[in-house]
């Protein structure tokens, strides 16, 4: 079982595994041989090193991929359910899927972000020059002025992740908790952090109950794929509520934090007709959507407003000197 020690793998390398595991159990590969197959980047290959062992030894790829790190705890449930079923492949194919849209949205915000960083760079170095030139600053003053942002900027930037590897590993701490309700609070922000979460508690139920999982043993399961905790904390109301003679449709409907409200309609169409893990795929495909195109606006604009921050920054602080100034008569 992964550690905090044993982060789990980039959406990078986790498309290329699943992706790698979809073809290969398309082609009929037996698991060992599929994995023997397997190449990927250096900092993984330890991981994958020891599940090829664990798997020599007789342990199924899923409990190997589990002690070695390969998978998350999410990936080795739908896994395990998935063999159980049968065939891994739907759960490799959906996963490689997933991963591989993350990756494509993800490179796509910091390929936009580029030429703003750029643009920053540049006007640190740009607007306290006419000074330099007009001899107000030294040469030693001068590099130090324009390296000191970039200087907090760096430790912003590592302080960010420490935060978020935090974040993904610690448990239901009071400091974690109040963070998690002020996500929730944000402008914004905070609901669509809301329908993300719930979006992969869904998508997750959905996809553990395809793979054969009974509900008492999937609810729990799909929980513990939801990163906030407080929206987990409601979610695990769910199975007590069940066990006392609720319907799903009735218990998601009794929680705060089901997302858009018409979960609801499509619960109770998928339990009437015998179809819940096709209702709940698709309401998760909409909802997966609706994030997406919120996402892809905050890709198209946040580079634009950084542009023109720094654009304008530049320009008042060049225009601000006393070289631009005219000579008093």
């Amino acid at each position: 079982m992964q550690t905090p020690s044993q982060r789990p793998l980039s959406l990078a390398i986790r498309a290329d595994i699943f992706t790698h595991l979809a073809a290969m159990e398309k082609a009929g590969l037996p698991a060992d041989k599929a994995y023997s197959l397997l190449k990927l980047a250096p900092a993984a290959q330890p991981r994958l090193a020891l599940a090829r062992k664990l798997m020599a030894r007789g342990m199924n790829p899923a409990s190997a991929g589990d002690s070695s790190g390969l998978f998350t705890p999410m990936e080795v449930n739908l896994l395990h359910a998935a063999f159980a079923a049968g065939s891994p492949a739907p759960v490799y194919k959906r996963l490689a899927d997933t991963y591989a849209y993350k990756l494509k949205l993800e490179k796509a915000v910091k390929s936009r972000m580029n030429l703003p960083a750029l643009m920053l760079i540049l006007a640190l170095f740009v607007q306290p020059l006419p000074r330099l030139i007009s001899g107000m600053l030294s040469s030693f003053a001068y590099l130090r002025l324009c390296l000191q942002p970039l200087i907090v900027i760096g430790l912003l930037y590592f302080l960010y992740l420490q935060v978020r590897g935090w974040r993904q590993h610690s448990g239901a701490t009071a400091l974690r908790l109040s963070m998690d309700s002020l996500l929730l609070g944000l402008p914004v922000f905070g609901t669509m952090h809301l329908r993300r979460n719930a979006r992969d508690f869904f998508e997750n139920l959905g996809m553990l109950l395809e793979a054969g999982l009974p509900m008492f043993e999937a609810l729990p399961k799909a929980s513990d794929a939801v990163s906030n905790y407080v929206i987990r904390a409601d979610y695990e109301k769910l199975l007590p509520a069940m066990q006392r003679g609720d319907t799903l449709a009735q218990a998601v409907a009794g929680i705060r934090y089901a997302g858009e409200r018409h979960i609801v309609g499509f619960i109770q169409t998928g339990e009437a007709s015998g179809s819940l893990p096709e209702m709940l795929a698709r309401h998760s495909k909409g909802e997966s959507e609706a994030i997406d195109h919120f996402q892809q606006q905050v890709a198209d604009w946040l580079p634009r407003l950084a542009y023109s921050a720094v654009a304008v920054w530049m320009a008042y602080g060049i225009l601000s000197t006393s070289v631009f100034k005219p000579p008093a008569l």
